[in-house]
């Protein structure tokens, strides 16, 4: 069952992102999964194409540091299949309409109240829907931020395939597994975001030790001065308990049992998410300061990549009489 997982390259990866999504999958995938960085979508808004180059590579160079192995499951870049994926999202532009795309709740939340808003903004739910079925993609892991554009992928493979004959894959939504949700931890009633103005309660994965230590430390709890799961009325502690949970592979409710007090519970979580991403670390580190193996890494998942969608593309173009 081939699955299919796109991460944009538009931040440096936090802890939500590593626990939630990539800690995920370098623990379960197989040989005909997809994970790719998806450095097109980043084009959206306005950008610096210096960073959003060694973003892209550094994001690369996680997803393999992390566990997920390139020799199994397919490790890409989306730019280096450019063509390809320009030319499905253009036949897919040929058979949306713009009610379906004005629809669209993303669009909506991200362009208003701002001006001169790209085209691409709004024509990016096709793109996504390219990467998914040009890839012939059967199960996509969607969050509810991303359940809308996985609908549109479905409605836009069943139309093309009821028009020009059977070609696409209609790819279905799965749930991924539950992870800790990882809040900011100088405002732990938010998630943790790589977007958030203020970067003190955002642990990055790339942080070195003594920062993430700092930061952890710092994070906000409460007057309450007894160490509880209780989301509602402690959110700052459980969300520490929940940190250290995912880290240790224990359950929030236990290990308050066994933590006499906060800065306890700080220090026991900073020295689990320091040993949580000493690897990750190391492993981007080493392979970013060697360029040459990060590129052939890169250009075999290109590769892969490439040969696995080459028919279904080639396909696409012969029923709709572009071949």
């Amino acid at each position: 069952m081939t699955q299919f997982s796109g991460i944009q390259p538009t931040g440096l990866t936090h802890l939500g992102n590593y626990l939630g999504a990539i800690r995920q999958w370098a623990a379960r995938h197989h040989r005909d999964d997809l994970f790719c960085v998806v450095d097109l979508h980043a084009m959206t808004i306005r950008h610096n194409p210096n960073v959003l180059r060694a973003r892209a590579r550094e994001q690369l160079a996680m997803l393999i540091a992390a566990g997920v192995n390139p020799d199994i499951a397919c490790v890409f870049t989306q730019s280096d299949l450019i063509q390809e994926h320009a030319a499905l999202t253009w036949v897919l532009e040929c058979v949306v309409s713009y009610g379906e795309l004005a629809r669209m709740t993303q669009f909506k939340d991200k362009a208003k109240g701002q001006d001169g808003v790209r085209a691409g903004l709004f024509t990016y739910p096709v793109l996504m829907a390219a990467d998914i079925l040009l890839h012939g993609a059967e199960e996509v892991p969607v969050g509810e931020d991303q359940r809308q554009h996985l609908e549109l992928a479905r409605t836009l493979a069943k139309r093309f395939n009821a028009t020009y004959g059977e070609v696409l894959t209609v790819p279905r939504a799965v749930t991924p597994r539950v992870a800790a949700r990882v809040a900011d931890l100088a405002a732990p009633e938010r998630k943790m975001s790589k977007s958030s103005g203020d970067q003190s309660g955002t642990v990055l994965v790339l942080d070195p030790p003594e920062l993430i230590r700092r930061k952890i430390m710092r994070a906000v709890t409460d007057q309450v001065g007894e160490v509880r799961y209780a989301p509602e009325s402690q959110p700052g502690v459980s969300n520490l308990l929940d940190i250290l949970a995912a880290c240790t592979n224990g359950e929030p409710r236990a290990l308050a049992e066994q933590i006499s007090g906060y800065a306890e519970l700080k220090e026991r979580t900073a020295e689990a998410v320091i040993e949580e991403l000493r690897p990750v670390r190391e492993g981007v580190r080493e392979l970013l300061a060697d360029p040459a193996e990060l590129d052939q890494l890169r250009a075999h998942g290109a590769e892969r990549a490439r040969a696995g969608c080459a028919h279904r593309l080639e396909a696409v173009l012969k029923v709709t009489g572009l071949r």
